[in-house]
């Protein structure tokens, strides 16, 4: 790599993080300074409070990703443009897509780290960030509780729940259905069920099992006040399907969609979201990062607030685009897949274009 590149490219890398370090501190104040009334009033220990700000740098940096990188980009090429740097490194006999190298470069290096952040990092600063605002924030708790849940979780069995909350792990008129084929085998029944994480077991209270015999009056009825037993499925699979999906690494989503699918779920399209934004966001590095040189490498009457108005318009269009999509994809008939690339796909088009008009 020559000077110039490494001039760029430092300026790149450089540029992006002190604009998250710039921002996550804003935001961090401003969620303070809405919470902290009810951090008090429930007496939260200081450590759950850290943990949770900890959570929430990671968790606000992954959402707002794209706004900082196209914001910082514009910012730096803005001022490159107007110092005329851009016009004497382009005089020289550099061509325009010889200029964008380095940027292409630093792009690759942010992807790799989104995408590593994505995979593994994020997930549990999702599952740390939601579960401290469901477990201290009272007006958010019905969030975490699913309502009339009915799954076949294996090939002869299925369950009901009337009502299941995630954060004291405890439902509500449970069932158990076991068939050998069409016939029902046994029925389960509890008026309460709560999860133990120790032993991966459950304490059903009011237990009442039927197994069906011959004839009605065949059949074995087992009653209990208390029973603990093991049972074929896990309280992440009775959780509202976003929550669930984003507090997963990549292996452990894979796993879950399918065994999803292989139950027949109704909410795959939902997990499948999930997935692939993990790899599209990634790749908006490439495609934000050339929209940005293209519309801020030239040196304008305004100067960089124009540049900087135009970034923010087209920084806010991308992220309007990735959620309405992402939203039908979950939603709608549209493939998950197609839903959640449109807004690349869109945006590259738009790289494309822009690209060719500056290079001329």
């Amino acid at each position: 790599m020559k000077i110039i590149d490494w001039y760029i490219l430092k300026r790149y890398l450089a540029t992006f993080f002190v604009m998250l370090l710039m921002f996550i501190p804003i935001g961090i104040v401003i969620d303070v300074s809405e919470k902290i009334n009810k951090i008090l009033a429930k007496n939260v220990p200081f450590a759950e409070v850290a943990g949770y700000y900890g959570d929430f740098t990671l968790y606000f940096a992954n959402m707002l990703f794209p706004i900082f990188l196209f914001l910082s980009v514009i910012w730096f090429t803005s001022k490159l443009a107007n110092n005329t740097e851009i016009i004497a490194i382009l005089g020289s006999g550099i061509s325009f897509m010889r200029f964008l190298r380095p940027y292409l470069i630093g792009a690759t290096f942010i992807s790799l780290l989104a995408l590593v952040m994505g995979f593994f990092f994020v997930p549990k600063a999702s599952k740390g960030f939601n579960d401290f605002r469901y477990t201290y924030l009272k007006n958010n708790a019905k969030i975490r509780e699913s309502d009339q849940v009915y799954k076949q979780v294996n090939d002869t069995q299925s369950i009901y729940v009337g009502t299941f909350n995630y954060v004291s792990k405890t439902g509500s008129k449970f069932n158990l259905e076991t068939y050998n084929g069409d016939v029902l085998v046994s029925k389960i029944n509890a008026n309460t069920i709560t999860w133990n994480p120790k032993d991966s077991t459950y304490t059903l209270y009011g237990y009442n099992k039927r197994i069906v015999g011959d004839g009605a009056t065949n059949d074995v009825i087992i009653r209990e006040s208390q029973k603990v037993m093991k049972l074929p499925f896990e309280p992440d699979e009775l959780t509202p399907t976003v929550y669930v999906a984003e507090t997963m690494t990549l292996g452990e989503l894979n796993k879950f969609i399918e065994k999803e699918k292989r139950r027949g779920s109704a909410n795959i399209d939902s997990y499948l979201v999930v997935k692939y934004k993990k790899y599209s966001i990634p790749v908006s590095a490439f495609i934000l990062t050339i929209i940005a040189v293209a519309v801020s490498s030239m040196k304008r009457r305004g100067g960089m607030g124009v540049n900087l108005a135009m970034g923010i318009g087209l920084a806010f269009s991308y992220v309007f685009f990735d959620k309405v999509f992402g939203t039908m994809g979950e939603k709608s008939s549209m493939s998950p897949l197609l839903a959640v690339w449109i807004p690349n796909v869109t945006f590259g088009i738009l790289a494309i274009f822009l690209l060719r008009n500056a290079r001329r």
